[in-house]
């Protein structure tokens, strides 16, 4: 299982998640900050669980070419 959490509230827009995840990740049209497409928001966090494996590599990127670190990708 994969758990992938974003912390929009402190995202800067620069949009380097959707590039390396777009299957999860995508640009709002009205902020301009990263949504986590499917998640549940729990204060502040928002967070999904996917049985899908195979969306780790892609999201495992996305966190490390983050510049403010608002993104957490476990598997477990």
């Amino acid at each position: 299982m994969v758990v992938i959490t974003l912390q929009r509230e402190k995202c800067i827009g620069c949009n380097y998640c959707v590039e390396m995840a777009p299957e999860q990740f995508a640009m709002s049209k009205k902020d301009g900050k990263s949504v986590l497409l499917r998640s549940q928001n729990k204060k502040g966090f928002h967070t999904i669980k996917s049985h899908d494996d195979i969306i780790f590599d892609s999201c495992d990127k996305a966190a490390k070419a983050c510049p403010v670190k608002i993104i957490d990708v476990k598997q477990i």
